[in-house]
């Protein structure tokens, strides 16, 4: 992907102080609440019209949850959805209908997020169905031009999902989310569970849908080497809340974080054979998101951290020296040095 992003575009999704706490029920007989899962708390994040903004973070820190709050999928607990202006987050049903046609999701898993049962030429023209869209040429033969669109036969218009591999598959749920001509793909870790060289040809095939259609992408996933292949913009996520968030260059090149400098220490860098860089090895677990660590989350695994990281939750704000839109959660961050960053793919 080229380097220019569209930081004119217009805001399309954003997320005010976003807040997703599923509940934990307990006790004997009676089931109450004693506690809750703060899987998202609070979260800030905008999707400009045209670029594709990278979420990354370890399993579990609320990447997929924050997808499906933004796409409605999931009700938030507190906070704010606007989309175009428009807040969304407490719309009834009909009033979003005309929304998801411009809100799209690509699930992570090719293989359950198909109906077995039904044909591809079904599975696809399923959102036109229920939003009452017959475009020009019919259903048919819409489902047949995005089948050719997205790398695919349109003989396979009557084929069953079974019959086809899991790239295959993905690429029929691209088609899907295309269905509507939408503004805005969430993608959810679209290419984990595929294999190295079909990851290659699906990203390929998402960046060009973007250049071609200029729809704007939400890239969830953990790998960072595919984030920073895909991305204009990065949000770093840990235990539920943002902790650094820029341009691909100034997350990959110029990290404030420690966390951020952490999971890029772990990625390999081709070529790098000689000089390694020093890997930056967490101690402990993620605390539980049960009960997170007061102030700072990351405090309890972070080498540089201080009595005021217990004491008060850094605010996600620039850093001295950062970039104009570079902004990190970090009482004490680090230096703007350039960092290496992992090798596109």
């Amino acid at each position: 992907m080229d380097d220019t992003s569209p930081r004119g575009g217009e805001p399309l999704l954003v997320a005010e102080k976003l807040t997703k706490h599923f509940p934990v029920r307990g006790g004997f007989p009676i089931k109450r609440t004693v506690g809750a899962v703060q899987a998202v708390d609070g979260i800030d994040l905008t999707v400009r019209a045209g670029e594709s903004f990278g979420l990354v973070g370890e399993s579990g820190c609320g990447k997929s949850t924050t997808g499906r709050l933004l796409t409605r999928l999931l009700e938030p607990s507190a906070g704010r959805i606007l989309y175009r202006g428009e807040d969304i987050t407490r719309a009834s049903r009909k009033e979003l209908a005309p929304v998801r046609s411009e809100i799209q999701m690509i699930f992570q898993d090719p293989y359950a997020s198909l109906n077995p049962r039904h044909t591809v030429g079904k599975i696809i023209s399923g959102p036109m169905e229920i939003h009452g869209v017959t475009p020009p040429g019919g259903r048919e033969g819409r489902v047949r031009e995005l089948l050719e669109t997205v790398g695919l036969n349109p003989e396979h218009y009557n084929r069953f999902p079974h019959e086809f591999s899991g790239g295959q598959r993905q690429r029929i749920g691209v088609a899907r989310a295309l269905a509507l001509e939408p503004k805005v793909v969430v993608a959810d870790e679209p290419v984990s569970a595929l294999d190295v060289s079909i990851q290659a040809q699906v990203v390929n095939l998402l960046q060009r849908l973007q250049r071609e259609l200029g729809i704007a992408f939400l890239f969830i996933a953990h790998d960072l080497a595919v984030v920073r292949h895909v991305s204009h913009r990065v949000a770093v996520m840990y235990l539920g809340r943002i902790v650094e968030v820029g341009t691909r260059d100034d997350i990959y090149g110029r990290p404030r974080h420690p966390y951020t400098h952490a999971l890029l220490s772990a990625v390999p860098v081709l070529g790098d054979w000689a000089s390694p860089r020093e890997r930056i090895r967490l101690t402990g677990d993620v605390p539980s998101p049960i009960a997170p660590p007061s102030g700072c989350r990351f405090r309890t695994r972070c080498w540089k951290a201080r009595d005021r990281c217990a004491a008060e939750a850094p605010p996600l704000v620039r850093a001295p020296d950062s970039a104009e839109g570079h902004l990190s959660a970090c009482h004490f961050p680090e230096p703007p040095t350039t960092a290496a960053a992992p090798a596109a793919r």
